[in-house]
């Protein structure tokens, strides 16, 4: 690699460590590539030189993100040898203390929008898919007489479930629930569904 190139990447990385911050701090909304261009030490314009677009920039954030979401959903169920379903249980649980932890990194996943023709790079999209592996190997050991697309089905709408309580247990506003409340309640949510496919199953 020439000292260019070296250059160039390490202005990239800079640039995308930059924006995570950026987000970080003041939510998807406040992310500004003027500031950005001055946080790294480059002209405004530079910046579209290092990535395509503010979309390509924001996506490249969420890759980071969901990298350590699932480090973090990896690490729960690491300790011991829970059951399946225990272990979607502790994986629930997970996503929403990283999401507690991490709200405007976690919310930028979620708020932010492709222009209608304009869809998701594959790198992207297979970024989140990858996560989805955590829920569907202890439902594919639950129920092994599911074919894959009702797994994954299953899966999404497990995960549609935790995610409307992380969301609305986490706004800042009425329907904002203490954490450990919140966890709780989740645990509950996960046991009675889980229970629920299984008497249906049988």
């Amino acid at each position: 690699m020439t000292k260019a190139l070296e250059r160039r990447e390490k202005l990239r990385a800079d640039l995308i460590q930059a924006a995570e911050q950026m987000i970080a701090a003041r939510g998807l909304a406040g992310l500004k590539t003027r500031d950005l261009a001055r946080e790294i030490g480059c002209a405004n314009g530079a910046v579209y030189n290092l990535v395509t677009d503010v979309d390509e920039l924001v996506l490249r954030v969420g890759s980071r993100t969901l990298l350590r979401l699932d480090e973090a959903l990896s690490a729960a169920v690491s300790a011991g040898e829970p059951s399946p379903r225990e272990a979607l249980v502790r994986i629930a649980i997970a996503y929403c203390d990283f999401a507690a932890e991490n709200l405007q990194l976690w919310r930028a996943l979620f708020e932010h929008r492709m222009a209608a023709d304009k869809p998701l790079p594959d790198w992207s999209v297979n970024d989140q898919m990858q996560l989805f592996r955590h829920i569907y190997q202890p439902l594919a050991a639950l129920f092994p007489e599911r074919s894959p697309e009702e797994l994954g089905i299953t899966a999404r709408s497990l995960f549609s479930a935790v995610h409307g309580m992380v969301t609305l247990g986490l706004e800042q506003k009425l329907v904002a629930v203490p954490l450990p409340a919140l966890r709780k309640e989740i645990a509950t949510l996960v046991r009675a569904m889980i229970d629920g496919l299984i008497a249906q199953a049988a």
